[in-house]
This record gives C-alpha cells, sequence and structure tokens, in this order.
C-alpha cells in the first residue's frame, strides 16, 4: 500500500480472504498496523492513541465527528483528504483499533471492482452476525469511477464503515455521489511547534532512539525546516542523521546539512499544488510583489514543474494583467518562452527569473483583456451586424456592381493618417470596448484612444 499518512507502514498486499491486499477476515485493525523493531523510525513512533496524535486540532476537539468515530461513537464514513506525513493513516488505524470492530484495508493501486464485491459480500455476513467492517482504502483517488460506484450501496447501507485516504482534491478525484455519503475532513500539515515536539519525543521514546544521542535547539530547527510540516519526513530525516552521531553524542546542524542535503519540496504537478502555487504565483505578478513571485517561481522550479507550463503563464499574464501598460512585458515573456524551449533547463530559470521580475515590475492594466471580453460578450449575443459596404472587399469582379468598397477613404491621404469614416457596423454604433487605465504607457494611450475616437466616429 503506498503510504501517504503519518507513520504509515502496513502490508497491503498482504492476502487473504478478503482478497488481495485485504486484512483478511477476523484481523483487526492493531494487527494490520503492528510494526516489528527494524521497521523505520516514522513507522514505529506512529500514535498509539489519540492523546499522542499532534496536530489537526480542528479535527479532533472534544465532540467533533471524527474524534467521535475514533472514540467508538460514530458511524458515518469518512474522507481524509491532506498531503502527506499529516496523519490520514494514524487517524484510520485509531479508528480500527479503538471500536475494536474488524478491518480491511485495500490498496488502490491494485484491487478492482472484483475485490471489492467480495470484501462487500463479506462484511455483509459479519452484519448478519453483529459485527460492523472498517473499510481502509488509501490511495482512493486512484480507484476508477466503477471502482468508487462499487462502493456506494455499501457505504449508504452502512454495511461498511469506510475510511478513506486522499492526498489529491476529492472534488476532482472522488465521484460524487460517495462525496454526499461521507465525512470530508481536510487534514493539514503539522505546525513548526508540532514537529519539534515530534522529533524531540523520537529522539527520547523506547519505541524510537531511546535517548541514544540528545539535539541542539538549532538541530531541532533545521530538521523541521527541512520538513515542511510533512510528519514521517521530519521522522525520516531523523533517522538518517542519526545514524552519523556515535552513541552519547549531539546530533547538530552540521551533521544534518551532511546527511540531507535539500528540503523536498512538496508539489505535485496534477494536483492542488500544482493549481494553488500556480495560482499564488499570477496573483503576486499580479500585486505587484515581485519577491512573492520568485518564491513560488522557485518552488515551482524544484517541484518539477515543466517550464514551458511557467513560460505559458507569463506569456499570459503579459497580456491579461499589464496589456498596454507596458507593452514590452508581452515581448519579454514571448522571449523567456523561446529562450526556455531554445536551451532548456536549469539555465532557462534565469529567463523565467528575468520575464517574473520584470511583469511583476511592471505597472498593472487589465484593459486588454476587458477589451476583449467585451467585444466577445456583444457576439455571442448577437450584436454583429453587415460589414460597411466601403469596407467590403473589392478585389474581385464584379464588386463594384455589389457597391462593395465604395466610398471608401484611405487614411494615408489624410496628412493625419486618420479620417472621418464608419468602421463598426452601425448596430453597435455606441459600442466602446478598450478603456484605458492611467497606468503606465497606458496613460498615453488613453489620450489618444479618445482623439482617435472624436475624428473616426465625428462625434467622441
Amino acid at each position: 500500500m503506498a503510504q501517504d499518512a503519518l507513520f504509515g507502514s502496513g502490508d497491503a498486499n498482504a492476502d487473504g480472504p478478503g482478497g488481495p491486499g485485504a486484512g483478511g477476515p477476523g484481523r483487526s485493525g492493531a494487527e494490520y498496523f503492528s510494526v516489528d523493531a527494524n521497521a523505520p523510525l516514522a513507522a514505529r513512533m506512529r500514535p498509539r492513541t489519540l492523546d499522542e496524535v499532534l496536530g489537526q486540532r480542528h479535527l479532533l476537539g472534544e465532540g467533533t465527528p471524527l474524534r467521535r468515530l475514533i472514540e467508538g461513537q460514530g458511524d458515518s464514513s469518512v474522507i481524509l483528504y491532506g498531503p502527506p506525513g499529516t496523519g490520514k493513516t494514524t487517524i484510520a488505524s485509531l479508528i480500527s483499533t479503538s471500536t475494536g470492530r474488524d478491518f480491511i484495508a485495500l490498496s488502490a493501486l491494485n484491487s478492482g471492482v472484483k475485490q471489492i464485491r467480495e470484501v462487500i459480500d463479506r462484511a455483509r455476513r459479519e452484519l448478519i452476525a453483529g459485527r460492523r467492517t472498517v473499510l481502509f482504502i488509501d490511495e482512493v483517488h486512484r480507484f476508477s469511477r466503477t471502482q468508487q460506484d462499487a462502493l456506494l450501496a455499501a457505504v449508504e447501507n452502512r454495511t461498511v464503515l469506510l475510511v478513506a485516504a486522499t492526498t489529491e482534491n476529492p472534488s476532482f478525484s472522488v465521484v460524487s455521489p460517495l462525496l454526499s455519503r461521507s465525512l470530508l475532513l481536510q487534514l493539514k500539515p503539522l505546525s513548526d511547534d508540532d514537529l519539534a515536539e515530534l522529533v524531540r519525543r523520537a529522539a527520547a521514546d523506547e519505541r524510537g532512539l531511546a535517548g541514544r544521542i540528545t539535539l541542539s535547539d538549532d538541530a531541532v530547527a533545521q530538521l523541521v525546516r527541512l520538513a515542511a510540516g510533512d510528519a514521517r519526513r521530519v521522522l525520516t530525516y531523523l533517522e538518517a542523521s542519526a545514524e552519523a552521531v556515535a552513541d552519547g553524542g549531539e546530533l547538530d546542524v552540521e551533521t544534518i546539512r551532511e546527511n540531507v542535503n535539500r528540503a523536498v519540496v512538496r508539489y505535485d504537478r496534477d494536483g492542488d499544488q500544482h493549481y494553488d502555487i500556480t495560482s499564488a504565483f499570477i496573483k503576486s505578478i499580479r500585486g505587484s510583489d515581485v519577491d512573492a513571485a520568485l518564491h513560488y517561481l522557485a518552488r515551482m522550479i524544484e517541484g518539477g514543474e515543466d517550464p514551458r507550463f511557467i513560460a505559458r503563464r507569463l506569456v499570459v499574464h503579459a497580456s491579461e494583467d499589464i496589456g498596454m501598460a507596458d507593452p514590452t512585458a508581452l515581448q519579454t515573456a514571448v522571449a523567456a518562452a523561446d529562450a526556455v524551449q531554445f536551451i532548456g533547463m536549469p539555465e532557462g530559470r534565469l529567463a523565467l527569473a528575468q520575464a517574473t521580475i520584470h511583469l511583476a515590475t511592471a505597472p498593472k492594466s487589465n484593459g486588454v483583456i476587458r477589451a476583449i471580453d467585451a467585444a466577445l460578450s456583444d457576439v455571442r449575443a448577437g450584436k454583429v451586424g453587415p460589414v460597411p459596404p466601403h469596407l467590403r472587399d473589392g478585389h474581385y469582379s464584379g464588386a463594384k456592381d455589389l457597391g462593395n468598397a465604395v466610398g471608401y477613404v484611405y487614411p494615408h491621404d489624410d496628412a493625419r493618417g486618420v479620417v472621418k469614416q464608419r468602421y463598426i457596423p452601425e448596430e453597435l454604433d455606441d459600442a466602446v470596448y478598450y478603456a484605458p487605465t492611467d497606468h503606465g504607457a497606458e496613460k498615453r494611450v488613453s489620450a489618444l484612444v479618445d482623439s482617435l475616437r472624436r475624428i473616426v466616429r465625428g462625434r467622441r
């Protein structure tokens, strides 16, 4: 089973009558989640009771649905949604052990509709005998729609108590009928204080390092900083670093740096992080916060985002939020996109950074997007009208007989280069789409557009 939750370590490939990946009949949650002395530190330190759980206070307070469920008083199925290392598997283990119910785990990686139906049939027989079944599904977002649909009746009828875990936004990855039959609970990354307490607990606890080493405050802070809210990661880093310290020694920052040389950025190119960080990147540029924009750019680069995607967003933003306030912004963005395509990464990061800085510090205007959207709105509403005859194509035999191109005034024949002439269809005589701002170069454009309208339309 892919372990996405706090201190996960179960063997989802164990075969039993419950089907491949199932816990097997009569198997308790305590047995399923049990670990031996050779297990990774993160697995050994999984909380055994609700009091040992760190973080998620918004979900585990007195009287909350999740706490009632863990204490054996609730019957609602739950979908646990959150980033890795926040406690999803831990909560599943606590639900299974505290309720004393039958426990079955399925892996979304190797279980099909057949296995799901076998588990439900078995749960139905257990229910007749007076025993409820907890069905734990990790990585539920990897289930197909058909697999998820196979769970609906059993969840609705409470044949099983479903505990599903996912790192992907359920609104996009879980079918609506299953969402409506379950409580959706969002877990948050652990705070720095929670992670620091966890590190110290693991260093002292008999299940952990049993006091074999000590840690400086700076070392704890370094581990917390590298973990970025992920409990499993902070314990993995602690274990890797502690192996380099002799018994009775102190783990310091330098030892951590030698054994864990960089933080792993949490970034999923197809999930929430992709959309959230991209959104923050664009909004930081729009808000003219160059430092924030560079921060989110760095997170995308370090997280392995396709640099061509970043470049495309910069090109779009150059017109959408800057436009004529700085016409060179689009040139810079397009040049950055060409540079990334031409030289690749990591050197391409320089062109992306230069474009980001240019766009973030440029004067802003949404005049371009407002103009084209207003024009499209009229077209979609049927406000089109025939093209004025003098503007129609006259380059074919018989065009003049139809009145096409007759009466057209060539603007270059006027000293000003602009003449009074109808261009827009009569139905749109009062249309004004482009409204320049007073920002940057668009302030000059604003006066120019007003002057051109007065000449061309003869009254504006």
